[in-house]
C-alpha cells in the first residue's frame, strides 16, 4: 500500500501562523521534502521537530520528483513544504503533485497561510471577482505582452513580484493598465510589513525615493472602462482578411502586406489568393 503525501503550508512571515495540524503532520511523516532545505531546517528547528529532510526544487524536481514517488509508493508518507506559504502556488510543488496524481498516490492537502489570500482581502479593491497572474516574465518584451494581453481584465488581478523587478513593472503596469487602483503588500505578516494603498503613479512616486527590499505582492484594479470589441480575423482564409481590410479602407497592396506581416508569411503566398479581387 503506497504512502500519502502532505502538501504543508508554511508560515509567510509570521511562525505563529503555523497551524497544530501542520505540525501534527510534519511531527509524523516519513519524510519532509523542503524548497530549501537551510531555510526549512530553521523553521523545523524552532518547533524541535527532526525528521529527515530533503530538497525539492525548480532545478531538481525531475530526478528527485522519481525519488519521492518510489518513497511514497513504497508505503513512505511525505510532508511537502515550501519556503513560505502553500506548496504548489508558483513553486516546483505543483509538479509533484500532478505525478503523485498520475500513480494514484492520496493527497491531504492542508489548509493555511497564503501570501496572496491576506493581500487581497487587506486591498481594499473587489474580492468577489479575481485573477491570480502570479509571476510576470522576467523578460521584458514577454512580460509586456502579458500585460497587454490582460489590460482588458476587468476581475481584481493578483502578481508576486522580487524587489529588483518592481519598479520596472509598475511602469509597465502604468503603460498598459493606465493609472488605476493598486495595494502594495511587502514582507507580509513579518515585523517590516508594509501596504501602500494607492494608485500606479503615486506608488511610482513613492518607490523611487526609498529602498526597496523584500517580496511583494501587488493587487491591481480590474479594467472599468468600455471593452473593444474582439476581431475575428485569425478565422478567416487570407483572401477574406485581405478583403475585409480592403473593405476598411485600406489599399490592396498594404492589405496584402498588412495581412503577410501578421500571419508571417511571404507575399507571393497571399498574392496569389487575391489575383483577381
Amino acid at each position: 500500500m503506497s504512502g500519502k503525501l502532505y502538501i504543508c503550508p508554511t508560515p509567510i512571515g509570521n511562525l505563529e501562523d503555523i497551524t497544530y495540524r501542520t505540525l501534527k503532520v510534519l511531527n509524523e511523516v516519513d519524510l519532509i521534502a523542503a524548497e530549501d532545505t537551510r531555510h526549512s531546517i530553521k523553521l523545523l528547528n524552532h518547533f524541535e521537530i527532526s525528521k529527515p529532510l530533503t530538497s525539492y526544487f525548480e532545478h531538481n524536481k525531475d530526478t528527485k520528483g522519481d525519488y519521492l514517488i518510489n518513497k511514497l509508493l513504497d508505503g513512505e508518507n511525505i510532508a511537502l513544504i515550501s519556503d513560505a506559504g502553500m506548496p504548489g502556488i508558483s513553486d516546483p510543488g505543483e509538479d509533484l503533485i500532478k505525478q503523485a496524481i498520475e500513480n494514484n498516490i492520496e493527497i491531504d492537502v492542508l489548509p493555511g497561510a497564503t501570501a496572496f489570500t491576506v493581500a487581497l482581502v487587506g486591498s481594499g479593491l473587489d474580492t468577489h471577482k479575481f485573477v491570480f497572474e502570479g509571476f510576470l516574465d522576467r523578460d521584458k518584451k514577454l512580460r509586456r505582452k502579458r500585460l497587454e494581453e490582460i489590460q482588458e481584465e476587468d476581475r481584481t488581478m493578483i502578481f508576486y513580484e522580487s524587489p529588483h523587478r518592481l519598479k520596472d513593472t509598475l511602469k509597465d503596469m502604468l503603460k498598459f493598465f493606465g493609472n488605476r487602483k493598486i495595494a502594495v503588500n511587502r514582507e507580509l505578516t513579518k515585523k517590516y510589513q508594509e501596504v501602500i494603498r494607492e494608485d500606479i503613479e503615486t506608488v511610482l512616486k513613492i518607490y523611487e525615493e526609498k529602498e526597496i527590499k523584500g517580496e511583494f505582492v501587488l493587487i491591481v484594479d480590474g479594467f472599468k472602462g468600455e471593452k473593444q470589441a474582439k476581431n475575428n480575423y485569425d478565422e478567416l482564409s487570407e483572401r477574406e482578411y485581405v478583403e475585409v481590410l480592403i473593405n476598411t479602407g485600406l489599399s490592396k497592396k498594404d492589405a496584402i502586406k498588412t495581412v503577410c506581416k501578421d500571419r508571417k508569411l511571404k507575399k507571393d503566398v497571399v498574392y496569389k489568393q487575391v489575383l483577381d479581387l
